[in-house]
């Protein structure tokens, strides 16, 4: 598939900025490259640029601490619910409602701002995960599925779980990179995967790792927090725009 120079450029920016995100904060990648794009392009074709990006740089943090095989044997019922709700709900980004996948994207976004900037943490009982963990997997994966963003209630949920910082962020790597084969895989069944993207999508790698690099160095010199918030704001206000367009 053609794209004119602009349309790469600002492809190419998104990447960037998603990346740089993801390197201040240790995530939204596909959660900003998605509501950037989502305002450009289809968001079929948006999901499509992201599944290499978003793989390679979730598997480096999925891969970085050495608790995987424990948190897979814990995880591993929500990994599955991500999983059968993606390939499922990849129906509606695959079936070319371009109207109504922008305006669910739009709200998953405005919802993940409002709820992160606003909403107080809560804990899940060690009782209550058993069976919590499956239903949050399908619906984060029926969201993802839909929208091509992973973050809800997937995100919150493993926040609520009291991990240890770092088994926090190997557990958001699991979700996230879970997340993204699923969809490729989805995407593929609904005969959604657009092909054409493919040489794309692998070098949008480059500009969201140059994107992380940056993140990284600037995470020493701002604060994470107010960089947040406006991460979020910015979300918020991207989610309005695709509800009231």
């Amino acid at each position: 598939m053609e794209h004119s120079f602009l349309q790469l450029a600002l492809i190419g920016a998104a990447f960037v900025i998603a990346g740089l995100v993801k390197g201040v904060t240790g995530m939204g990648l596909p959660t900003v490259a998605m509501g950037v794009l989502g305002a450009l392009i289809s968001p079929l074709a948006a999901a499509s640029l992201l599944l290499v990006p978003s793989f390679v740089t979730n598997l480096w943090q999925l891969l970085a601490a050495p608790s995987f095989a424990a948190l897979l044997r814990r995880l591993w019922p929500m990994m599955a619910g991500v999983l059968a709700g993606t390939v499922a709900g990849a129906a509606v980004l695959a079936g070319g409602e371009t109207g109504m996948a922008r305006k669910a994207l739009g709200a998953v976004l405005l919802v993940y701002a409002l709820y992160t900037l606003l909403a107080r943490p809560f804990r899940v009982s060690a009782r209550a995960e058993p069976w919590l963990s499956p239903a949050v997997g399908l619906i984060t994966g029926t969201i993802t599925g839909a929208t091509g963003v992973f973050v809800i209630p997937a995100v919150p949920y493993l926040q609520s779980l009291g991990l240890q910082k770092e088994d926090l962020v190997q557990a958001l790597g699991l979700s996230f990179t879970t997340s993204t084969v699923a969809l490729a895989l989805g995407l593929g069944v609904h005969g959604g995967w657009q092909g054409g993207h493919l040489a794309l999508s692998v070098l949008a790698i480059l500009p969201a790792m140059a994107g992380m690099w940056l993140g990284q160095r600037l995470r020493h010199r701002i604060s994470p927090a107010v960089f947040r918030r406006c991460f979020l704001l910015v979300l918020a206000a991207l989610g309005t725009e695709m509800l009231l367009r």
